[in-house]
């Protein structure tokens, strides 16, 4: 894991929506990401390290 991954899983867990878009921009996974931590927490924080480390 690279530094840049190492940071946006760092802010994942404090703004799981802002590490979403700096990964992949304004799109249907920071949408995804907003809904699930407006209902509950820990689903987005696990969305958006889900969303960084994929590939």
């Amino acid at each position: 894991m690279d530094t840049n991954k190492l940071l946006l899983v760092i802010i994942a867990i404090l703004l799981p929506p802002v590490a979403v878009f700096l990964k992949d921009g304004a799109g249907k996974h920071l949408l995804l990401n907003i809904i699930l931590c407006l209902f509950f927490f820990i689903p987005g924080v696990l969305h958006a390290v889900w969303v960084i480390t994929k590939e």
